[in-house]
């Protein structure tokens, strides 16, 4: 009879346990969909305000439509990346669209008129809000995809992560431009 209460107890302990784990997997995985919903939503605003950026530059005849242009197609590689959820795509675009966005404040800087533009200034400092907000938003989205990558991992929990088909997270990693130093040089050429 001790035996089996003894038993009884150990599979009990076990189960709770196993909740517990199972619990705990799933509050790391809806971290990460919180933390990318995050970024989603900051993604959104900026891509409603680039087009507005965009026409203000515009008006600007003389302006370069090169580098416009650069920002729409890259506006549009992040927009199917963000709708796809590819979160290396996204990584790649994002640079792409930060080196695009660049260059129109550092062009600007050419166009007195634009840059005295309250359109433009406030549309400048939207987008570099919005830019500060998506980078500390991406840290913790990083910060959650590793949280939830070493608990998948490590045992017990690996167990059930293996049984209720928990995944592996991608990081959102920077495209190798972003890393580099900045050339202000180029900027202004």
């Amino acid at each position: 009879m001790i035996v089996l209460l003894v038993f009884i107890g150990i599979l009990a302990v076990a189960f709770f346990y196993g909740v517990s784990l199972y619990n705990e997997l799933v509050n790391v995985k809806h971290a990460v969909a919180k933390a990318w919903a995050n970024i989603d939503v900051l993604l959104k605003q900026r891509h409603d305000e680039l087009p507005k950026l965009v026409e203000v530059c515009k008006q600007y005849k003389q302006f370069e439509q090169k580098t416009l242009q650069k920002v729409i197609q890259a506006r549009s590689q992040v927009q199917t990346a963000r709708e796809n959820h590819d979160v290396a795509a996204l990584g790649l675009a994002e640079g792409s669209l930060r080196a695009s966005v660049g260059g129109i404040f550092a062009i600007a800087e050419a166009y007195p008129e634009l840059k005295a533009n309250e359109s433009f200034m406030q549309l400048q400092h939207r987008i570099t809000a919005l830019e500060n907000a998506i980078a500390d938003r991406r840290e913790f989205y990083n910060e959650s995809v590793n949280i939830n990558n070493v608990q998948i991992e490590v045992f017990p929990a690996s167990i059930i992560a293996g049984m209720f088909n928990f995944e592996a997270k991608t990081l959102l990693k920077f495209a190798e431009e972003e890393k580099r130093d900045v050339d202000i040089k180029l900027l202004f050429k």
